[in-house]
């Protein structure tokens, strides 16, 4: 099973293999702290569109588009992330403060879509 979390949440065993999906690394978090089984930075948005956006809400629609966009060429990895989640927990981790409007949530919905 496929699921999100915010890196400042809590560890738990039940989360499964736990992949970051952001580019760059969260504030305030040291690397041994976050237990990490993989970092996907080619996964999350490029610079630019992720500066573009900045989180803004009225920009959300446009931001799945080209960010989905820019996933047609990572299939591989969300294949990997698709076979590791068939029957095994798969976390995958983001430090966006809004849980509803990040990559993480258009990058689930590509690999539950497939």
């Amino acid at each position: 099973m496929l699921k999100l979390k915010r890196v400042y949440d809590d560890i738990s065993t039940q989360d499964g293999k736990r992949i970051l999906v952001d580019r760059v690394w969260p504030r305030g978090i040291k690397k041994e702290d976050l237990e990490l089984d993989e970092w996907y930075k080619e996964l999350a948005p490029s610079t630019e569109l992720r500066k573009w956006f900045n989180h803004d809400v009225d920009k959300w629609k446009e931001f799945k588009e080209k960010y989905e966009e820019e996933l047609k060429d990572k299939g591989d990895l969300i294949a990997e992330i698709r076979n590791d989640s068939d029957g095994h927990n798969v976390t995958l981790l983001y430090a966006a403060k809004d849980e509803h409007h990040n990559q993480a949530v258009v990058l689930k919905e590509i690999i539950d879509d497939k």
